[in-house]
């Protein structure tokens, strides 16, 4: 079956499938290759995805910015108040994309910061992250926060943020893949040397997401 077949397919078993996930972070922490990731599971299981990224800003430690839109969406774009899910790797960007949220919201965010070029040189002070939290939890239909950089760290590489991040995704039942269907392509996209860092820091993300003291809003039946 073609690749276009099965998204047809995807689309008449799934006819109400819309899902928009924004993922916003940092430069050095991932975040567009949990993109592509989650695109191409979405892409294997016929599921029609769109994805979008922002390269300008890419070095280490500049805004990145991507979206991966589900059902069928010509459009990557995603406008203020339409993701369904946002994955934030960085602590103050993830408050930065609230606008994007809705009711109904599932947030996954990293607690931990990065200071970014103002903070770093005593212009600006980092906001407060549990406030922050606090209010997003106010907005948002579910918000699951820990400190994915130190969950990284644990499985072997600082760098592995976005696999935990994904890890804590797969945990909940708001994505339309399995935990295998990630699985299946970063086992397929990681060097060899990398892989079993990956391994563990998915799994640490799934545990993250499996203990109820990490969630500062359940998501209902989510997960």
């Amino acid at each position: 079956m073609t690749a276009l077949n099965e998204n047809r397919k995807a689309e008449s078993e799934n006819p109400g499938l819309r899902l928009r996930v924004f993922l916003t972070g940092v430069g050095g922490q991932g975040t567009l290759l949990a993109s592509r990731v989650l695109g191409e599971a979405a892409l294997e299981a016929g599921l029609a995805p769109v994805v979008s990224e922002t390269h300008g800003m890419a070095q280490r430690g500049g805004i990145v910015v991507s979206a991966v839109v589900l059902g069928g969406v010509k459009s990557p774009i995603i406008s203020p108040g339409e993701a369904d899910v946002i994955l934030g790797f960085e602590a103050l960007e993830t408050f930065r994309a609230l606008s994007y949220a809705h009711p109904k919201t599932l947030v996954i965010a990293n607690t931990a910061a990065f200071a970014p070029y103002t903070v770093a040189t005593g212009q600006a002070k980092y906001p407060d992250v549990p406030r922050m939290l606090r209010l997003m939890g106010e907005h948002v239909g579910g918000l699951l926060v820990f400190d994915a950089g130190e969950s990284a760290r644990r499985a072997g590489s600082p760098l592995a943020v976005n696999m935990v991040v994904l890890g804590a995704l797969a945990a909940t039942s708001r994505l339309p893949l399995g935990a295998d269907d990630l699985l299946r392509i970063i086992r397929t996209s990681t060097k060899a040397n990398f892989l079993e860092i990956n391994l563990q820091a998915f799994q640490a993300g799934i545990d993250a997401a499996r203990d109820t003291r990490n969630w500062i809003k359940p998501p209902g039946g989510w997960h």
